[in-house]
Formats: C-alpha cells, sequence, structure tokens
C-alpha cells in the first residue's frame, strides 16, 4: 500500500497549548495573506498565495492535544490538477516528549498528489524554520503575498 501521509514534527518549551495558539496564527509563520478564521471548532479560513489559495474548515479540536484542518477547496495554478488538495486532511498533534512539547504536522493524503515532492519541501521549510522560529523566537517568515 502506497503512503498517504507527510508527516514532521518540531519540539520547544512551550506548553501544548501555547502551540496550538501559535499554530492558530498562521499569517506569522506560513502566509501573511488569509481570511476568516482559524482557531475554533468549524472555524473556516483560506489562505492566498498569488492567484494559488486554499480554502480550510477546522473538523476537530481537542484542547491542548490535536487539530484537524480539512481542505474544502483549492486553486493551485501551478499544478496539473488545479483541486488536488480538496479532501486533504491537515492534522496537528502535540505531546510532551522529554519535558518539550512536540508537534507533529500530518498532512493526509499529500503523499498521493502530483504536487507531493514540491509540498513536502514547503512543509518542511515552513514547519521546521518558519513555525519553529515563530514558537520560539516569537518571529517566522510568513509568505507576504
Amino acid at each position: 500500500m502506497k503512503k498517504q501521509e507527510f508527516t514532521c514534527s518540531i519540539s520547544a518549551h512551550i506548553t501544548a497549548k501555547e502551540a496550538l495558539e501559535k499554530i492558530s496564527h498562521i499569517s506569522e509563520w506560513w502566509v501573511e495573506n488569509i481570511e476568516g478564521k482559524s482557531k475554533d471548532l468549524h472555524d473556516t479560513f483560506t489562505v492566498h498565495f498569488g492567484t494559488t489559495w486554499k480554502t480550510f474548515n477546522i473538523i476537530e479540536v481537542i484542547p491542548d492535544k490535536k487539530v484537524v484542518w480539512s481542505v474544502i477547496d483549492c486553486n493551485l495554478p501551478w499544478n496539473t490538477k488545479l483541486k488536488e488538495w480538496n479532501g486533504t486532511k491537515i492534522i496537528w498533534e502535540v505531546s510532551t516528549v522529554n519535558d518539550l512539547t512536540q508537534i507533529t504536522f500530518t498532512h493526509l493524503g499529500l503523499a498521493e498528489l502530483d504536487c507531493a515532492n514540491q509540498c513536502e519541501n514547503a512543509w518542511n521549510s515552513y514547519i521546521k524554520d518558519s513555525l519553529f522560529k515563530y514558537i520560539t523566537q516569537g518571529k517566522g517568515f510568513p509568505n507576504k503575498f
């Protein structure tokens, strides 16, 4: 069976609650151009990267443990399939490992997509570099489209 997800993790000296709060501040670490709310169950938000955009709905929240975003629509003009992310899910899970809060990011369904390699490289940068710096130093480097 082919792998369906992409996963990466970071760890920091913050609480699980702080970690999930920081993740919800998307304009601080992913992309500055965001519409809608991105924190609570049933919130819907859209991120814009020029002509590329992705709309998410928050479908699950377990306080201090897990948040799940479902891609409900997208436009990927650089990709062979414009709506390829539709139906995929972003899963954020937090746990304590050796006195650190571990944040595990999973993009369920990404590995099956045409954009898998390109998107995995981008996610690695956003999570391991920008989100990590935002969490640990207070300043990420989101896209400024």
